[in-house]
């Protein structure tokens, strides 16, 4: 269905129509029969688009039972345009809110599920309570996500018939559609997802998307594949908050001391007794006798157990410090710190770190300062998960400015939907003052004359501290009004509410710039008002200094002239703007200053205008380069999360139900692939004994073959016991995890060693997807390492101690023998006369 092709309205929209006078015959009962058909239908798997002209129709009777709101035709356009993955421009008092619910009812009857996505949680409350009705009656649930929990839409949930009736009157009376915490009944976040249609921001979406890829079972995930997203004010989510990536991270303030413990303790250690070095394959491992001795000494009893995966890597890459890498070789420490050696050019690196926390482990060795860093868990940019819908959608009131970034980076289109009725408020050229002082004393009297005379005015300011000091300038000049911020967001819904009755004065941040429809006569509305209102030029919006896009401009203006409403807007800029004085600024200051103007006396010029139309098509381009630079470099590192996430996904699965072929194949594939790289090594007879004996494959006295050796790993994995697999399989999601964090790591470092390289006549971008290919394959290379190096470890010890177990569920222990375990050393025989050492028996 081609509706973006043409600017006349789609056919669809009349077979609508000619749907309602059915519609309107049925009884309440009846009309949700047809809904249940209609879902029945879907999930049969009947195209969507066969089913729109009935959806669309169904979703506007029941609108008009249910909120007393009949959608416009344009508003079913707008919904077409929306079904199809496409932005919807429509202006500011359209009802994009009411023209969503169409597209999202259609989708959500195939129980894939549909994310609405708000600029704030008061909007996603909000929408869920009063579009929930359209839903509820229709038969499907609705649910939101907000920071302080997750809820869905059920008006019966708590409520006696009597108290259900009270608000129904309310409602009724008021006319108001201010959350009603009421139909809210709290939910887990998995039954929230598992609702037809979710309405949230996209913080809370997206760091659940995170989290999920974060959790240690399926049960923990609560989300569904993402399937369709609708996105209101998509240019704000998608582009004015694109430039910061959802990061999930933690201080890790123990690791530093970590690495010096583990540091002094390698430094105690013999060669050849208490580990093993590969000269040739650049490795080391640690012997058995070496564990006992470091559990010694950092007072841990089994530093290969589960809970204790971290400490185990710290030991290793501090060995690895000690044995692999020598100072003055391969780094050298200057000033305290250590700066890497290229050991192709023997310059310095400055800015590089090693990776998987050997830079730190080196530090801990020299005594230098360990750097404490924030562990990243995730990330991902907004276009990255935006990305991962299968369907996206969009609507706001300015998208064309941004339309070529829009379908650059998303692959979206953008139609402008016309309004219901011709837009008549009038936009007044912007006024310049030279200071601030004569800009707000100037807007004081402005705001002070129509404030008087009773017209409603909506002062616009671009941060918490310009709203307070408006605030402060109205208070000395006797002018009543209400400030909204984020500092008093709670009382969002009321000042709106009241933001369009007679004489009302509002200084709003942002925070009234997008999803906000002022009516005029206040909400409830007066009808008696409103007339008077319109008679006095309707809302007036008031500007305070330009945004640095204009879009933010133009939605600020969009609060005004709803619906064919009368309106106007001005801006008040001054000299010392942000804006002005970083670009600009000179060129318009030696404009006043040529023709001597008083303070008071604005600038009403088309040079200016055009000036400061220049100056925010600058920035927007500078940022559009910030969000495109941005993006270039997390696409590589998007291809590496999803194979990433993907792999241990199938892990996680395979433990849910229990599936132990699966970890079979992970192990058996690591095993192989590590052996592969040994043969290729040529590693003396002798090089090898140690080294396969160290990992528990072969007895010390041993010769066997690498085929030999491949033959003898596959079977003794084979035959782990399933309590062995559900271990090592829980020990794998760990080792995944730890990897992936050093991984974001290593490459947060590796983006910010790049950028130099430009001074070499080197793209930092072509040297930043090769590097960070070559740290990806080493992160496989890591894995399968370091599953060779203790899955058969951990065989041996889970045998011990199961016969361990055996004989203590054979042995009574007495309060006087407990007083003896507890006195005994780790490598003496342990007291209940099983002949193994404490240490191996009861002392695990």
């Amino acid at each position: 269905m081609p509706f973006f092709n043409s600017k006349k309205p789609p056919r669809e929209i009349n077979l609508v129509n000619d749907e309602e006078a059915e519609l309107l015959k049925l009884a309440d009962d009846k009309l949700k029969g047809e809904s249940l058909t209609l879902k029945e239908r879907a999930r049969a798997g009947e195209s969507l688009d066969k089913l729109l002209v009935k959806g669309f129709a169904l979703v506007r009777e029941a609108s008009r039972r249910t909120l007393g709101q009949r959608h416009f035709d344009v508003q079913l356009w707008g919904g077409m345009v929306l079904h199809q993955g496409i932005i919807a421009e429509m202006l500011t008092g359209e009802g994009k809110t009411l023209a969503a619910t169409l597209p999202a009812y259609l989708n959500a009857l195939a129980g894939e599920g549909v994310h609405i996505h708000t600029v704030n949680d008061y909007l996603a409350k909000r929408d869920t309570v009063w579009m929930g009705q359209i839903y509820h009656f229709l038969g499907l649930k609705v649910a939101c996500l907000v920071h302080d929990g997750a809820f869905i839409y059920d008006p019966e949930w708590r409520l006696t018939e009597e108290e259900r009736k009270k608000i129904d009157e309310e409602r009724d009376a008021t006319g108001s559609f201010l959350v009603k915490e009421e139909f809210l009944r709290p939910v887990t976040r998995r039954e929230a997802y598992r609702a037809d249609i979710t309405y949230g921001t996209n913080h809370e979406f997206g760091f659940d998307y995170l989290r999920d890829n974060l959790t240690s079972s399926v049960e923990a995930q609560v989300q569904r594949p993402l399937n369709y997203a609708i996105i209101d004010e998509v240019d704000s989510i998608l582009i004015d908050e694109a430039r910061t990536p959802l990061i999930i991270s933690v201080a890790d303030r123990d690791s530093s001391n970590f690495y010096k413990v583990f540091a002094a303790a390698v430094k105690r250690l013999t060669k050849e007794e208490d580990y093993l070095v590969d000269e040739k394959l650049r490795s080391v491992e640690i012997t058995e006798a070496g564990i006992d001795k470091v559990e010694g000494m950092a007072g841990i009893k089994n530093l290969y157990a589960v809970e204790n995966l971290r400490l185990a890597h710290y030991l290793e890459a501090c060995l690895k410090a000690q044995a692999l890498y020598e100072r003055d070789r391969d780094y050298v420490v200057r000033e305290g710190e250590v700066i890497i050696v290229d050991q192709f050019t023997g310059r310095l690196m400055f800015g590089r770190r090693y990776s998987a926390g050997l830079h730190q482990a080196i530090e801990a060795k020299e005594g230098v300062a360990v750097k404490e860093e924030s562990r990243t868990f995730a990330q991902i940019t907004i276009q990255n998960y935006f990305r991962l819908y299968k369907k996206l959608a969009g609507m706001t009131g300015t998208a064309q400015t941004s339309a070529e970034e829009f379908h650059k980076v998303y692959n979206l289109e953008v139609v402008s939907v016309p309004p219901n009725r011709p837009m008549i408020r009038e936009n007044l050229p912007d006024v310049i003052y030279k200071d601030l002082e004569a800009k707000y004393r100037m807007i004081a009297e402005e705001v002070k004359e129509r404030h008087e005379k009773g017209q409603p005015v909506l002062v616009g300011s671009v941060s918490i501290e310009k709203n307070e000091i408006l605030s402060q300038v109205f208070r000395k000049a006797g002018i009543s009004h209400e400030v909204l911020n984020a500092k008093n967001h709670e009382r969002e819904g009321a000042i709106i509410a009241q933001a369009g009755r007679l004489g009302a004065v509002t200084v709003a941040t942002n925070m009234a710039g997008r999803g906000v429809d002022i009516v005029l006569g206040g909400n409830p509305p007066n009808p008696e008002e409103a007339r008077k209102i319109k008679e006095l030029g309707g809302l007036h919006v008031l500007g305070t200094e330009r945004h640095e896009a204009r879009r933010i401009d133009n939605q600020l203006r969009g609060r005004s002239g709803r619906q064919g409403d009368q309106g106007s807007s001005r801006f008040f800029l001054s000299l010392e703007d942000d804006l002005l004085r970083i670009f600009g600024g000179e060129r318009i200051k030696s404009f006043m200053e040529r023709f001597d103007l008083p303070e008071d006396q604005p600038i009403e010029n088309k040079l200016v205008t055009k000036a400061i139309g220049q100056a925010q098509t600058r920035v927007e381009g500078f940022n559009f380069d910030a969000r495109e630079h941005l993006l270039e470099y997390d696409d590589v590192l998007n291809k590496q999360r999803l194979v990433f996430y993907s792999r241990r996904q199938k892990i996680l699965e395979a433990m849910s139900p229990f599936n132990k072929e699966v970890i079979h194949q992970v192990l058996e594939e690591s095993v192989e692939k590590q052996l592969g790289r040994m043969e290729e090594a040529n590693l003396e007879e002798e090089e090898r004994i140690k080294l396969f004996s160290g990992v528990e494959l072969i007895e010390p006295e041993e010769k066997l073959s690498f085929i030999e050796l491949k033959e003898r790993a596959e079977e003794r994995i084979k035959n782990f016991e399933e309590n062995l697999i559900r271990a090592v399989g829980h020990q794998v999601l760990g080792l995944l995890d730890f990897l992936w964090m050093n991984h974001l790591e290593d490459i947060e470092a590796l983006r910010e060693s790049v950028r130099i390289r430009a001074y070499g006549q080197r793209d930092p971008l072509v040297e930043y997807r090769r590097e960070s290919r070559i740290l990806f394959d080493q992160m496989q290379v890591n894995f399968e390492e370091w599953l060779f190096s203790n899955i058969f470890k951990m065989e041996k010890r889970y045998k011990e101690n199961a016969e361990s177990g055996g004989v203590a569920a054979q042995t009574r222990v007495t309060p006087t023998q407990s007083a003896e375990f507890k006195k005994v050393g780790r490598n003496d025989p342990c007291p209940c006369g099983s002949g193994k050492k404490y240490k191996k028996c009861h002392g695990r």
